[in-house]
């Protein structure tokens, strides 16, 4: 008889990761058209849906790899769907591996904070690599940056309060069975 091989992900988890990689872009779009543009508003909105629903994610699967498997989707929708830019890639693919890491130097995927420290380093690494390669498109003229720099910190805060939203809606995923 063959032996099976253990399997790492299941057919449902992988087709979570891609429902909630294709959610996250999409509301994210759809933020961006109901708010008129990338103004203040619909960026912070933005970047609090999709930290969110990641969050949400990595706590409905909390395996290794998840994060980078969810960005590797994300990043394939964003470029091959919705027309999104591959400079963005290497910055998300890096943050990605940043999020796994400190979840393996803080104890694993099976720690209940593990979500929050994989969400939080994820997108403070793929903003700041994101920062680092408009430097290097723009280096010509580097004031240019003044007006990148902002835009990226309101994302930012996005994400901050897409941390405790994150924490409030897998508490009532909890309550509902959603989430174990």
């Amino acid at each position: 008889m063959k032996e099976r091989l253990p399997r790492h992900w299941a057919a449902r988890e992988l087709v979570l990761v891609g429902v909630f990689a294709a959610a996250a872009k999409l509301s994210s779009l759809l933020i961006a058209l109901a708010g008129g543009g990338m103004n203040p508003v619909s960026l912070v909105a933005k970047n609090l849906v999709f930290t969110t629903l990641l969050i949400v994610l990595l706590t409905k699967i909390p395996k290794r790899w998840t994060l980078l498997l969810f960005t590797a989707v994300s990043m394939m929708i964003s470029v091959l769907l919705l027309g999104g830019s591959l400079t963005l890639l290497p910055a998300a693919l890096v943050g990605a591996l940043a999020g796994e890491a400190a979840v393996f130097l803080t104890g694993g995927a099976g720690k209940k904070w593990a979500p929050w420290v994989a969400a939080g380093v994820y997108d403070f690494a793929s903003k700041a690599l994101s920062l680092g390669v408009s430097f290097l498109f723009m280096r010509e003229s580097p004031a240019l940056m003044t007006m990148v720099v902002p835009i990226v910190l309101l994302g930012y805060a996005g994400s901050l309060a897409g941390l405790w939203f994150g924490w409030k809606t897998v508490g009532e995923l909890k309550h509902a069975g959603f989430v174990r």
